[in-house]
C-alpha cells in the first residue's frame, strides 16, 4: 500500500482536536493550563469549555497533583506542557500521585524530539519515553502523525482507565494516516510488509521509515514497516513474528536510543527471540538549537539514515 502525505500537519493540533471531541462525549472532562495553551493545542478546549478549564501558569508539579485531587473527586483530569517538563519537572508528582493512585489522568508531552528547532536542548524531548515507560501503571503513546495522534486522545480519555502519557511534536509533519486505520492501544500496526529486514519506527520517524523503505525496494529489498503508537504496553507478538520473518531490525526513534523504543524492542527480542538489530535515533547526547529540518539530518534522523543501516544488515 502506498501511503500519501495529506498535508503537513502538526501533532499537537490532532491531540488538541481529539481533546475536544473526547470532552464534547464526557461532561467529566477537564484540562489544566500550563501557561502555553495554544503551543499545545488545548485552546480548542478552552474556547468550547472555559468553565471546564483551569489555568494554573507554570506549575507543573502543582499541576499533576491537582489532577489526581481532580480524579478523585470524579473527573477525567488533562494536562499539557512541553515534554521535558511534563515528563521530568512533575517527576516525583506523575510517580506518586498519579501513578500510584492509578489515576486516569491524561497528560500531554508536546514538543517531542529534535525537530522542536530553534528552542534548543533546554526544550528538546529526547527522554520522556525512557522516563515515563518505567513507571508502573502509566500506558505511552507515541503517535506517527496528528491524525493519529488525535485519535489516541480520544482513545486515551474515552477507553482507558489509568494513566496515560501521549508525546507529539510542535512542528508541521507529514499526515498520512486515515480514519481507516483503527487506533488500539498495544497492537503495533504493519505499514508495509516485507521478508528482507523490519523497520520498526515510532513518532515522526514512522514517516521516514516508509520514505526508506521506498528506496530499499529500488534496491531490490523489501523492508517491513511496524508503527508502534504505544510503546508501553509494546506489541511483543507482532515484533516477534516480524523479527522470525526477517531476521534483521531496525529501530528509528526521535528520542535517546537508550531508554526508549529501541531499548523497548531489544527488551523483547532478547528474551523472545534473538535477532541482530541497529538503532536509529539521538545517540546520548543533548540536542541544539537550528530549524528542525536542519536538526533532523544533523542527527541523522532521515530515511536515508535508516537506508544505510539497513545496506549494512542486508
Amino acid at each position: 500500500m502506498k501511503y500519501i502525505n495529506q498535508g503537513n500537519k502538526a501533532g499537537r493540533i490532532g491531540f488538541g482536536e481529539g481533546l475536544l471531541e473526547a470532552a464534547k462525549l464526557n461532561p467529566n472532562i477537564v484540562a489544566l493550563g500550563a501557561d502555553i495553551t495554544t503551543s499545545v493545542g488545548m485552546h480548542l478546549f478552552e474556547e468550547a469549555f472555559p468553565n471546564r478549564f483551569f489555568s494554573f501558569g507554570i506549575a507543573e508539579q502543582n499541576i499533576a497533583a491537582a489532577s489526581t485531587g481532580l480524579f478523585l473527586g470524579g473527573k477525567i483530569p488533562v494536562f499539557s506542557t512541553y515534554g521535558v517538563f511534563a515528563a521530568h519537572r512533575a517527576a516525583d508528582q506523575i510517580r506518586v500521585s498519579i501513578c500510584y493512585n492509578k489515576a486516569h489522568v491524561l497528560i500531554g508531552g508536546a514538543h517531542a524530539g529534535i525537530s522542536v528547532g530553534p528552542d534548543g536542548a533546554t526544550h528538546q524531548a529526547l527522554e520522556d519515553i525512557a522516563s515515563m515507560r518505567v513507571l508502573p501503571n502509566m500506558t505511552v503513546f507515541s503517535p506517527c502523525d496528528a491524525t493519529q495522534a488525535k485519535q489516541a486522545t480520544i482513545e486515551a480519555l474515552l477507553n482507558q482507565k489509568g494513566p496515560v502519557y501521549i508525546r507529539f511534536g510542535r512542528e508541521a509533519v507529514p499526515n498520512f494516516i486515515t480514519d481507516k486505520h483503527s487506533f488500539i492501544p498495544g497492537k503495533a500496526q504493519i505499514l508495509k510488509e516485507g521478508k528482507d529486514i523490519t523497520i520498526i519506527a515510532t513518532g515522526h520517524l514512522v514517516w521516514e521509515a516508509l520514505l526508506a523503505a521506498e528506496k530499499l525496494e529500488q534496491q531490490g529489498f523489501e523492508a517491513e514497516v511496524v508503527n508502534i503508537h504505544t510503546i508501553k504496553p509494546i506489541d511483543v507478538e507482532t515484533i516477534i513474528q516480524s523479527a522470525k520473518k526477517t531476521k534483521k531490525v531496525i529501530t528509528a526513534e526521535e528520542h535517546q536510543i537508550i531508554g526508549g523504543l529501541g531499548s523497548a524492542v531489544a527488551e523483547v527480542l532478547s528474551q523472545h527471540q534473538p535477532t541482530i538489530m541497529r538503532m536509529i535515533g539521538i545517540k546520548n547526547t543533548f540536542g541544539e538549537s537550528g530549524e528542525a529540518n536542519e536538526l533532523m539530518d544533523i542527527y541523522g534522523l532521515r530515511a536515508i539514515n535508516i537506508v544505510e543501516k539497513a545496506i549494512e544488515l542486508l
